[in-house]
């Protein structure tokens, strides 16, 4: 079974979404919070669990938090900029878009 949790290191401000399958891990997400901005940076599934939408499974869990802490995103990660500009409505209440 699937489950997800979001785990900060010892400083408080670096963190993961964490996914586990089985209780063994299985993909995670880079993220720090500062300032009512949290920052993705990188999200990482491992080769076995590819192709079975776990990279959605995290940033489920990532809009969530954002959502539960009122934070907004900012998508420095690939993969959750594409999801954000492929499903802007999805995203458009924790997506802190740059300023031009």
């Amino acid at each position: 079974m699937e489950n997800t949790k979001v785990v900060f290191k010892e400083n408080g401000i670096y963190g993961e979404v964490q996914l586990f399958s089985d209780d063994k891990k299985a993909g995670k997400m880079d993220i720090s919070v500062a300032d009512g901005k949290l920052r993705v940076y990188h999200t990482e599934v491992n080769d076995e669990y590819e192709g079975r939408g776990f990279a959605k499974l995290l940033l489920n869990q990532l809009v969530s938090y954002a959502k539960e802490n009122i934070l907004r995103i900012i998508p420095l990660c690939p993969y959750v900029l594409a999801q954000f500009k492929r499903h802007p409505e999805e995203y458009s209440d924790v997506w802190l878009k740059k300023k031009l």
